[in-house]
């Protein structure tokens, strides 16, 4: 089992989502679940659990995302990394600013903790303290992930997070020299430890998958944990859609500057909330200089 204690170095960082001219909406791409997975997404219903508050109350993205979670359940988020990893680095800047312990299982290295630091001055805390706030333990090989995740119980129960993430678990799990059939039994085995993990523990779980992963981790909805909720991430230009699965909520994150107002404000075709793509303005004392 590795685990690491320290953050990897930062990986050069891609040019920023979201800056392109809002022009008009485009529809979200088409994604469908695998068929046999169907028959496990009927969310169960609410429980009267009180849980420590995994996200401040603004931007207006975050109640929308908190809404999602119950403890001693998954949620799920799936889409393509490019729009799905700037909004799960958001909410870790976000579960800081509410004082909030996440435990992190990176299962594709993809964790940038310059980025995430940033984001958390932006929200008013020390970048240091945002990172103190994540224990992230990486595995570079399925077997690897397999025994992180039969570890996780005890982690858990040592430091008390207020939220689990496990990024990636399944990608690990495409490498060719694993057979077919040693694959499908590990992925089970991970299915059903994420399941006694949620009942025992009763921690909201967060589990983000690309829609090859999800395709991939099937026996997540057969034998995993029950469903909070699954949210679909879809990008287009200038924009980033996010889809609730429980309540066909709908968000829109776009580009806008503070108090305006966007085209859904004029007719009744646009479905989903639409949300300024922003965080709270940071102040500095440092002077801007040209040249």
């Amino acid at each position: 089992m590795l685990v690491d204690a320290a953050f990897p170095e930062p990986e050069p960082v891609p040019e920023e989502l979201l800056t392109e001219e809002l022009v008009r909406s485009e529809p979200l791409p088409s994604f469908s679940p695998p068929a046999p997975s169907l028959p496990k997404l009927a969310f169960h219903p609410r429980r009267r659990l009180r849980a420590a508050p995994l996200l401040p109350p603004e931007p207006a993205l975050f109640p929308w995302l908190a809404r999602r979670f119950a403890p001693g359940e998954a949620t799920v988020w799936t889409g393509p990394s490019v729009a799905l990893e700037p909004v799960l680095e958001l909410l870790y800047a976000g579960n800081a600013r509410a004082r909030g312990r996440i435990s992190l299982l990176e299962g594709e290295n993809r964790f940038h903790p310059y980025r995430i630091g940033e984001l958390g001055r932006a929200f008013g805390v020390d970048a240091a303290e945002t990172l103190r706030r994540i224990r992230l333990a990486r595995a570079f090989t399925a077997y690897q992930m397999v025994a992180l995740v039969d570890g996780w119980a005890s982690e858990v129960r040592r430091h008390a997070p207020t939220l689990l993430v496990g990024h990636g678990l399944p990608a690990l799990f495409g490498d060719a020299e694993i057979p077919d059939d040693e694959r499908s039994a590990l992925l089970g085995h991970v299915a059903r430890t994420l399941a006694v993990l949620a009942r025992e523990v009763r921690v909201p779980l967060l589990l983000t998958l690309t829609p090859e992963e999800f395709a991939r981790f099937r026996a997540l909805a057969d034998e995993g944990p029950p469903w909070s909720d699954m949210v679909t991430f879809a990008r287009g230009p200038g924009l980033l859609r996010l889809r609730a699965l429980r309540d066909d909520g709908r968000v829109a994150l776009v580009p806008r500057a503070p108090h305006q107002t966007g085209m859904e404000q004029f007719g009744a075709e646009f479905a989903e909330e639409v949300i300024a793509w922003d965080v709270p303005h940071r102040p500095t004392a440092r002077r801007s200089r040209s040249g």
